[in-house]
């Protein structure tokens, strides 16, 4: 007899499940174009600075709206060699690193306190703070002036610093407060059991706990130094003090002819925050969400 040998059976696999695409509606459509529209929008004249930078003064008389046919990187060397774009970058620095600074420290503190301790006049303190954020620096830049004068601040960017923080810690204290009213109250409670201080509870366990919404504060204040105009126009008259956002437009009125040279200066003096919000994007929503859910 012969013996049939037996083929082995093949396993059988295991059905592949197809999940079906999630189809768009209209609804969501609507939204998504006019988030994109949105976008465009506000993207649109960044990206023709920047590119505009590349282009020759005749493309631009020619073309104002189009793309460089020749990359002319020379304009963006010129600005780069020259002392003047240094100069008026690391006056910006200085003024935006003491004012994140001190918003951070002097936000953190006042902020712990009216998170964490009851006492007479704290909802009025509270209050007063919130109240801030109803007065922009327009409204007041007259009375500024007149005290930073008579301080003798005049052509200092530690008179630039002051008012900044002034008018950054409003935002700060609401964005920390409520920050800091989540914290579960058993953690300061084991901490003063195992004979910690209220000080040492506040560097030891609060600042790293409330780390995100610190980080949020400080790019907010730093963005928003980096960016002041106003206040410097009024309080900074030696070219030598000027910050960026001033060094723009004394930089355009010396070169009003050279249009291509003026907009690869305002490119490069616009860089370092663009830059610095992206890479701090993520931060900065995670810290605002951690307050809003406190």
């Amino acid at each position: 007899m012969t013996a049939i040998a037996a083929k082995p059976m093949r396993e059988a696999r295991p059905s592949r499940k197809v999940t079906p695409r999630r189809r768009i509606s209209p609804a969501q459509f609507a939204v998504y174009f006019v988030a994109l529209a949105l976008v465009s929008l506000i993207l649109a004249p960044v990206v023709y600075i920047i590119l505009g930078g590349f282009r020759s003064n005749a493309d631009i008389t020619t073309d104002p709206s189009g793309l460089p046919t020749e990359w002319h990187w020379e304009n963006y060397v010129d600005v780069l060699k020259g002392g003047t774009f240094w100069q008026e970058a690391l006056n910006s620095t200085i003024a935006a690193v003491g004012t994140t600074l001190f918003v951070v420290v002097l936000g953190v503190m006042a902020a712990y306190v009216l998170a964490r301790y009851r006492f007479r006049g704290r909802g009025l303190m509270y209050g007063a703070f919130a109240a801030g954020l109803m007065f922009p620096m327009t409204v007041a830049i007259t009375p500024l002036y007149i005290l930073v004068r008579d301080l003798g601040l005049t052509d200092n960017l530690l008179g630039v610093i002051i008012p900044q923080v002034a008018f950054a810690l409003p935002v700060t204290i609401i964005i920390l407060v409520p920050f800091l009213q989540a914290l579960p109250t058993e953690i300061e409670e084991a901490a003063f059991i195992d004979g910690c201080s209220r000080l040492g509870f506040f560097w030891r366990m609060v600042i790293p706990l409330s780390m995100p919404a610190v980080i949020t504060v400080g790019i907010l204040a730093f963005i928003a130094s980096w960016n002041s105009y106003m206040l410097p126009l009024f309080l900074l008259s030696d070219t030598e003090k000027y910050t960026l956002p001033l060094g723009v437009q004394y930089f355009a009125s010396q070169y009003s002819v050279d249009t291509a040279k003026v907009l690869a200066f305002t490119s490069l003096s616009m860089l370092p925050a663009l830059v610095f919000f992206s890479l701090f994007e993520r931060r900065i929503v995670g810290g605002l969400t951690g307050a809003v859910k406190g």
